[in-house]
């Protein structure tokens, strides 16, 4: 019997993620990650924030999560960010991929932009 069930239709939740690893459609991906209402786009961290900016016109908020630990943006991203239009929410990396996954069954327009714990 099942209680409840998830559905997330066309977008990409997190499967699971552990010590330098995101698990997404059953895939590991290594390093920084980011998914966006389109899937999962190439990022290299907060030096790269063209794939992000990209996806301002999909999104509402962005997840952005920061590692094991809460810790600060560098300097300008989250400016950067908001400057397109897009609301940040940080936090640290497990939160934010719980958080990204109930809006997303929600049908939210979010996006996830983790650095690996």
């Amino acid at each position: 019997m099942k209680f409840t069930e998830v559905t997330y239709g066309d977008v990409v939740p997190v499967d699971g993620y552990g010590p330098g690893f995101f698990r997404i459609l059953g895939e590991v991906h290594t390093g920084p990650m980011a998914l966006m209402p389109s899937g999962v786009v190439e990022w290299q961290g907060f030096d790269d924030l063209a794939p992000l900016l990209k996806a301002a016109d999909d999104l509402d908020v962005l997840f952005v999560g920061v590692g094991a630990e809460i810790a600060a943006l560098p300097a300008g991203v989250r400016a950067a960010l908001e400057g397109a239009g897009i609301g940040v929410e940080l936090m640290a990396t497990p939160t934010a991929c719980r958080t990204y996954n109930v809006l997303l069954s929600e049908g939210r327009r979010i996006g996830l932009a983790a650095l690996p714990v």
